[in-house]
Parts: C-alpha cells; sequence; structure tokens
C-alpha cells in the first residue's frame, strides 16, 4: 500500500488518491449496510413463517 501512495504523490495525484480512498469506504460501507438488510429480512422471515406455524396449530385445535 505504501508502494501505491508513494507512486500517487511523486506524481501530484493526491487528490485521486483521496477519491480512491472516499470510494471503498463508501463502498465498504454500502456493502455492509446490504448485508444487515439481508439479515434483518431473513430474520423477519423467520418471525412471519413462526408465526404462520403458532396460527396454524391454534386453528388446529378449534
Amino acid at each position: 500500500m505504501q508502494t501505491l501512495i508513494d507512486a500517487f504523490a511523486a506524481r501530484g495525484d493526491l487528490a485521486h488518491l483521496a477519491l480512491l480512498m472516499w470510494a471503498l469506504g463508501a463502498s465498504a460501507l454500502a456493502a455492509a449496510a446490504m448485508r444487515e438488510l439481508s439479515r434483518a429480512a431473513r430474520r423477519f422471515d423467520d418471525f412471519v413463517r413462526e408465526i404462520a406455524r403458532f396460527n396454524a396449530q391454534l386453528g388446529d385445535e378449534e
């Protein structure tokens, strides 16, 4: 990583390096948010499935 930074600094492209770092950070945060959203949707699906199973068992007893 240091050689990459040195190469950008030698050419005067520090703004490009900053933009690259920002883009990588934003992409990592977006990926983490999407992963958490997927997990939340899976947990909600499990919850709805359990409620449906409970309602089915309750309906059978009547």
